[in-house]
């Protein structure tokens, strides 16, 4: 009997044994398609006939999918959990804990009893004995991330948004560092940041003049997000220059990007009391105008029509007031300013040489704030108003002059009936709906007109608007989708109280759909792609006679249509801790668009009314003609020692929209061309190589960039081109090649009672116009001085902080002269001198100078005021310099005179007030 019994018993916990085998060896096929992990977890209890113990909190709300398939218990756990922060433990057969960030560990792992001998018998938590040789010591500890052995010695992101606590609103450009600032990284212009650490125990504080530091401590078991609501310290506001990004000059790989800071600007000397964002950019390394009062930049050798000058994403043709006096963009309304001007971002095109890309800054989503000025010939005032309490704003901006008030109180009869005036708005809506979604919508609308003779009155004006809304699909991922338009147009109202009176008008139109989408992969690389399409509709230009004596005939030219469209993809990839690159690849399409009719010429012949073959009539939408291609934007950057960085760069660009003006300098009344049967796309290479280096000690910032441009399919124009109202403008039109190279130097000093910076720019730029017909060549077809061509150009801008409220500003500026095209012998011819010209641009007139000087003067900087002030007194051209801006002949009866016209030959000076409440 005892022997059956004992034969019985080892049968019974065979079979068990066997039946728990089995039972840990049991799959079944499931799937979920977004649905609460509770209620999954409930039903993989039933199936597997086990119980979980969980904290609901830690997964509340919280929703996943499965894929359909056949699963083990630990299989189809793993699968649920992936995303989550818990792991499991099988406690027994029929129950299962899960825990959050950590993870127990049935046994101690090989090495702990020995490795807590070698450190002195201290006690070691065996929960991250396996993973991390150190020990907690700060109690207050947030962990993120799953625990996972599988996972030791790996890196992870760790991600977020910094806000300010009473605006809710993104701080930009604050340094966030770990592990005593040996790791670090800075926030965009939403706040957000990305920063790759070891896994294990780290220290991560925030750092930024004008807020406190924060500093918490982690545990980082894998990739997850830690956010930061920091509160301005007022005491760090006495100061007059605001820190730029920590470090950024040497660290990002991308060569050729100047960044302005907004706050900086305001100790600048003013000319006429207006602060000007734009006018900050030409003291810049490789960003210069044709003239003082000149619409337009060039930018390392480039025309003035090759910069896409962005804001908020929708294109302003005409970025300036009064004739280029003054800038378009409001400063009390721009929140950034990124020039680029070297490397051009893959989702950027159009445009051969620079982006200007301007942003509204978001309003106060807390309470109602605001800003304004008050000078000599401005007004400016900004609300910002919150819409839902730390979710929503508007901010509304507005600019005019009464600078015709002024014109026409003066005593000078030949000014009284003058007019010289503009005004513009904008109105943007920031809308962060939750941590995923963020809408962000703008308009805004510029308007001048100026009338300097009476018998003419010039208009123009732009219209853009612009939405952008944003979805954070994951930590991971965030796609953007911007839809903009932009309108500009001008007219021309001459009224001479003749036969000749006439009303002229002109406009452009442009429509952009767009999608970007960031994607970190890894912490090694970071993907930005997606596509663009525009669509151009111009109507170059429409004349009729005012009055019912005027003898004008009525014309309108042609108009024009287009489609632009493009796909891109650039990989910002870290080899390793010293090399880093940004790949970038852009294909842009463009096809002219009908209704329209071409004519085509002779092969190899000038185009005139002489070698016309044929002339075809395009369709409404038919395709006239198409071009393309692909567009290389590579750019690295390599340490040579953590403050001394080498970068370079290639960039392939294609334009296909062109300015016509045979000026000097662009005016509001130029016109633009779209490419078409006869005229190619312009097209551009440039090569940069560059030395940026920062002295921490000093706060010293220091670069040095070399570059060289060959340009393709330039556009220029023949002698005596009419480029008005011209239905064959192509027979006025001439295409070359051209080549630009420079060298740009940087010296700032961020900090201190002294601070400003210096900049040098060595810069040439050439052009040839060759053909087999003389009529169709310049200079012989040797390459010429482009107009804009100025070698040397020096800038200083510099601040000296007297006491913490005052302070004296200098800005100086010297240019070499520009080219000029002077008349070299004369002779008469019926009765009149005629004279015989140089070669084009063969001559250059004086150089330019200028010193400004101005005084700035700042409130108390007591908390509680109502408004905070600011006065600034400055003394534009305080030597009252006689500065060129133009040299022109003219035949005054039968003699020929030359001229020369300045702007402000004399000093001007200026007291503007500024508040902000």
């Amino acid at each position: 009997m005892n022997q059956f019994l004992r034969k019985l018993i080892v049968f019974l916990v065979i079979l068990f044994a066997v039946n728990l085998q089995a039972q840990d060896k049991k799959e079944i096929t499931f799937t979920a398609v977004n649905e609460p992990i509770l209620d999954i977890l409930s039903e993989i209890g039933a199936q597997f006939n086990v119980q979980f113990y969980v904290i609901e909190d830690w997964i509340k709300d919280q929703k996943t999918s499965v894929v359909k398939d056949t699963y083990t218990l630990e299989a189809l756990l793993k699968e649920v959990l992936d995303d989550t922060p818990l792991n499991f433990y099988k406690y027994s057969e029929d129950k299962v804990v899960l825990i959050k960030n950590n993870s127990i560990v049935s046994e101690l792992p090989k090495g702990f009893v020995v490795d807590s001998l070698k450190r002195n018998n201290t006690q070691a938590n065996p929960i991250f004995a396996e993973e991390f040789n150190q020990d907690i010591t700060d109690g207050n500890v947030i962990t993120i991330g799953k625990r996972s052995s599988a996972r030791v010695g790996s890196e992870y992101e760790l991600t977020g948004y910094i806000r300010d606590s009473k605006t809710n609103a993104g701080i930009d450009n604050l340094v966030i560092s770990a592990n005593d600032k040996s790791i670090y990284t800075t926030t965009d212009a939403n706040g957000f940041y990305t920063l790759r650490l070891p896994a294990g125990q780290h220290r991560v504080e925030t750092s930024g003049l004008g807020y406190g530091l924060e500093s918490k401590t982690i545990v980082l078991y894998g990739s997850g997000s830690l956010n930061f609501n920091l509160v301005e310290d007022a005491q760090l506001l006495k100061e007059v220059i605001i820190e730029s990004n920590k470090s950024e000059n040497i660290r990002e790989a991308t060569v050729g990007i100047s960044r302005i800071n907004l706050k900086e600007i305001k100790t600048i000397p003013l000319v006429l009391g207006e602060r000007d964002v734009l006018k900050v950019a030409v003291t810049l390394p490789g960003i210069q105008k044709a003239g003082e009062g000149s619409i337009g930049y060039n930018v390392r050798g480039g025309r003035a029509d090759q910069n896409l000058i962005l804001l908020d994403d929708a294109v302003i043709y005409s970025p300036s007031h009064f004739l280029g006096f003054f800038s378009g963009i409001n400063p009390f309304t721009t929140g950034s300013v990124d020039i680029y001007k070297g490397n051009i971002p893959a989702e950027f095109g159009g445009r051969l040489s620079s982006v200007f890309d301007i942003e509204t800054k978001a309003g106060n989503k807390e309470k109602i704030s605001g800003e304004g000025s008050i000078g000599p010939v401005t007004g400016n005032l900004t609300l910002e108003v919150p819409v839902v309490k730390d979710r929503s704003s508007i901010l509304v901006g507005g600019r005019a002059t009464y600078s015709g008030w002024i014109l026409r109180s003066l005593s000078e009869e030949s000014l009284k009936d003058s007019e010289a005036s503009f005004y513009d708005g904008i109105i943007n809506y920031n809308d962060k709906i939750n941590d995923k979604h963020q809408v962000k919508a703008s308009v805004y609308y510029s308007d001048d007109k100026f009338s300097i003779t009476s018998d003419s009155l010039y208009r123009y004006n732009n219209a853009l608007a612009s939405v952008n809304y944003t979805h954070q699909w994951n930590d991971k991922k965030k796609g953007e989708l911007i839809l903009s338009h932009s309108n500009y147009q001008f007219e021309i109202d001459f009224d001479a109280n003749s036969d000749k009176d006439f009303l002229f008008d002109y406009t452009i139109n442009e429509s952009q759909l767009k999608y970007n989408l960031n994607h970190k992969i890894d912490p090694k690389h970071t993907l930005l792609y997606g596509g663009a399409a525009k669509y151009y509709n111009i109507d170059p230009g429409n004349i009729e006679g005012k009055g019912e004596s005027s003898t004008i005939q009525p014309l309108s030219i042609q108009s024009e249509r287009a489609v632009e469209s493009a796909i891109f993809l650039s990989d910002e990839y870290e080899v390793n801790k010293k090399l880093q690159l940004n790949l970038g690849l852009r294909y842009s399409h463009y096809a002219n668009l009908g209704p329209s009719v071409q004519r085509e010429y002779q092969d190899g012949a000038p185009k005139n009314e002489s070698t016309v073959v044929s002339e075809n009539t395009y369709d409404d939408n038919e395709v006239v003609e198409t071009y393309g291609g692909l567009e290389y934007r590579f750019s690295g950057r390599y340490f040579l020692t953590p403050e001394l960085s080498l970068k370079a760069g290639y960039n392939r660009t294609l334009q296909y929209i062109h300015l016509l003006s045979s000026n000097t300098t662009i005016s509001p009344t130029d016109t633009y061309k779209l490419s078409d049967l006869n005229i190619k796309p312009q097209k551009a290479s440039q090569f940069s190589l560059g030395v940026f280096r920062n002295f921490d000690d000093q706060d010293l910032e220091v670069s040095l960039e070399g570059y060289y441009k060959s340009l393709d399919d330039i556009l220029d124009y023949k002698t005596g081109a009419n480029l008005t109202l011209n239905e064959n403008i192509e027979t006025e039109l001439l295409q070359g090649e051209g080549q630009a190279y420079g060298v740009e130097f940087l010296l700032k000093k961020k900090k201190g009672n002294l601070n400003g910076y210096f900049g040098y720019t060595y810069s040439r730029t050439f052009i040839k116009l060759d053909s087999e017909n003389p009529d169709e060549r310049v200079n012989n077809g040797e390459y010429f001085p482009a107009n804009y061509d100025k070698p040397h150009d020096f800038s200083l801008v510099a601040n000296y902080k007297i006491t913490q409220r005052y302070s004296v500003s200098f800005n100086a500026s010297y240019q070499t002269g520009r080219p000029i095209t002077y008349p070299v012998g004369k002779f008469e011819f019926a009765g009149e001198q005629q004279v015989v010209y140089s070669d084009r641009n063969d001559f250059r007139i004086p150089d330019y100078f200028r010193l400004d000087i101005g005084f700035n003067i700042e409130g108390n900087h007591k908390k509680m005021k109502l408004a905070h002030s600011f006065w600034n007194i400055s003394i534009y051209n305080v030597l009252g310099r006689n500065n060129p801006y133009s040299v022109y002949f003219v035949n005054d009866n039968k003699e020929i005179k030359a001229y020369q016209t300045s702007i402000f030959s004399v000093p001007v000076p200026t007291i503007t007030y500024n508040f902000k409440f």
